[in-house]
Parts: C-alpha cells; structure tokens; sequence
C-alpha cells in the first residue's frame, strides 16, 4: 500500500512540476512584465513557520533592514488541492522575487524557468556529505520521475570542500553552484547565548533529568514517504532500562517520522538537545556533524548497515566516521559505556576539520557577501 500511495504522489508531483505550476507562473510573469524583481522570499514545504535552517539568514537581512516575505507551509499536512493552492500563491510571488531562500526539496522553485534577475539560494539543511540523497538514491527521487527537482538554483551552500563534488552530483548541479560557504544555520553553535538558552530550556521542560548523564538517541529518516521504517527502538530502551537512574535517555525520531512511530519523548527540537546531550547515538544520520560543534563523542549504531549501504549508499566509508560503531544490541551497551568515559577526543577535532570546516561562525555572512545583500 505505500509503494502504491508513493507512486501516485510522484505522478502528482510530475503533473504539477511540469505543467500546472509553470503555467501559473508564465501568467504572473506577464502580469509584472518591466517590473523589478523586489521580493526578497523565505520558503518552505515542510514546516508552518521558520526552519531552523533558516534562522540565521533570516535574522541577518532583518538586521541589514531587508523587507522578507515568509511562505511557510506543511505540504504533508494538505490535500493534493490544497497543496497546488498552496505552491500556486508562492508562483505569483516568486514571479516578482529577486531572492528566494529555501533550505530543502522546495518543488515550486523548480517548476518553471526563472526570471533571470531571480537568486535562488539553497540553504542546505544538512551539514557533511554521508548517505547518498537526491538523484544517487532510489528512495529519494525514483528512475521514472520527469522533471528536474533541483532546477533554477543559483547557490547550494554545503559545510566542506569535499561535500562539493557529492552534492553537485545529488542535485545535477553544474560546477560553481554548490560552494564550501559554510552552512547559515551552523553560526548558532558559536552563539554562547544560545547554548545558555537551550540548557535553560531543557531544564524547564525536564527537570527528572537533573543530576544525570544525559544520551541523546536520533536516528535518520528511513524508506521513502510512503513506507518508512524504523530500527533501532528497541534497543535502545533496552539499554536505557540497563544502564538505570544515573542516566536520562532521550529519543527523537525525524520529524518526517513522528507521525509514523511516536517514540519520541522531548518537545525541544533536536538541534537544540545537541546542547545537553553528553552523548548522541545515532545511525546514518548528518546530526552526527551538528553534534560536532559540542566537542563531545558519538556512537553510531548501524544493526542493518549491509542493508542500508546496498539499499541507499554513503559518499565515504561509513566504518571510518568515528572509533565507536556498533551492530548489534552487545556492541552497542559496550561501545555507550566506552565513549561516555572519554573526555576531549582528539578525533573529534579532526572530525570537524574535515567535514565541517567551513562552518566557522560566519557563514552567513559569508553567504551574504557572495550575494551581495
């Protein structure tokens, strides 16, 4: 059944990318033909207010005096009509835009040809380049699809030179595209306020976690829309149940998940627990280069990772991300228990270096400058 429902949202998809949209857009064209582009949009098709992968952009040109127009929308939430209603007003929009910010799959950017004198900037959500996504994986954009889902960029921002190579290809992007500019939402980790706020925060909202080491479990989004999957639940809380009172465990699925597997227990966006956790353990996820920024280890639990490699694919060898990968429920108490008893790992720094090295605090502004905004 969710091959079926996956299929007939790519036909829709296909219909809409390749001829409602464009033709809504053709007719706003015409309507501010020898107007100036003037519209400077943030949008997004996954959430009903602001991403955090926006954040910091956002602030930036609120800062320098920017007017911003705000198109924010759960597409999931919606009917195949409302959807088209939806991507229907952000056309008339984007047909007087100068700048449109994105920072994932924004299928109406995509769905026409441009306005020279409109920037698209992708504000890529995900830092590093670890499983395979877009055009090299089979979950992400099926053989039979019709239609360019990463037409009309302008700019792909990506945290590391050698991310380059693998998202150009991911999104069919031509060279100079997608640049090692560090990514915008990154600068918040340097923020010694934010890191305040969000120990504060947590405390509010889980005061049982006083006194306890606390271990973030945030596996990755599996399967496509249709079928997801979960792995990993189980053993975890067994863990959680053997390791006892002096640690608090946390869980946070992929938001694109929640719906499917209500398993997690914290309110607070992932990015923001990064914050508190004195461990993550995680899959095939890219919080991994998040969690990063903390200085503290990680623990990747990859039961299925024959599977998961033939099935989807890693841009690196998986097995060389960190010292502490474990495969099954054994390797997994053993591998917490090491990693919890480390202090300042040097590999971490070295980890850093190399898949985020970009990231420095002044993405950003960095991303402003090539824009000039």
């Amino acid at each position: 059944m969710g091959n079926i429902f996956f299929n007939v949202k790519q036909i829709l998809k296909m219909l809409t990318q390749n001829f409602l949209l464009p033709v809504v857009y053709e007719f706003w064209r015409l309507i501010y033909r020898g107007k100036k582009a003037d519209l400077i949009i943030f949008a997004d098709a996954h959430h009903h207010s602001l991403p955090v992968s926006m954040e910091c952009m956002h602030q930036a040109l609120e800062d320098k005096g920017y007017s911003l127009t705000d198109v924010f929308c759960d597409y999931e939430s919606l009917s195949a009509a409302g959807v088209f209603f939806q991507a229907a007003k952000f056309m008339r929009l984007y047909a007087r835009a100068s700048h449109v910010f994105i920072c994932d799959n924004f299928l109406p950017v995509s769905s026409c040809r441009k306005r020279e004198d409109t920037t698209v900037v992708q504000l890529w959500h995900s830092c590093g380049a670890l499983k395979k996504t877009g055009y090299d994986a089979r979950d992400d954009i099926p053989a039979h699809y019709v239609g360019n889902i990463y037409k009309n960029y302008n700019l792909v921002t990506v945290s590391a030179p050698y991310a380059v190579p693998a998202l150009s290809g991911a999104m069919r992007q031509p060279e100079g595209v997608v640049r090692a500019t560090g990514v915008s939402r990154t600068d918040i980790y340097y923020d010694p306020a934010f890191q305040k706020r969000c120990r504060e925060k947590f405390r509010q909202e889980h005061p049982e976690a006083e006194g306890k080491k606390v271990i973030l479990w945030a596996p990755t989004f599996r399967g496509n829309a249709g079928r997801p999957r979960e792995v990993g639940f189980q053993a975890v809380t067994a863990l959680e149940e053997e390791m006892g009172e002096k640690y608090f465990f946390l869980k946070k699925l992929h938001p694109h998940m929640e719906k499917w597997f209500p398993f997690s227990n914290s309110k607070i966006p992932t990015e923001e627990l990064l914050a508190v956790a004195d461990l993550l353990i995680t899959d095939y996820s890219s919080i991994v280069f998040d969690y990063c920024f903390q200085g503290r280890p990680f623990v990747l639990f990859a039961p299925d990772l024959e599977e998961y490699e033939a099935d989807r694919g890693f841009y690196l060898d998986y097995e060389t991300l960190g010292p502490y990968l474990a495969r099954n429920d054994a390797e997994l108490k053993t591998a917490v228990r090491e990693a919890l008893r480390e202090e300042n790992p040097d590999w971490i720094r070295s980890f850093r270096e190399f898949h985020v090295s970009a990231c420095d605090g002044h993405a950003t502004e960095r991303i402003l400058r090539l824009l000039k905004l």
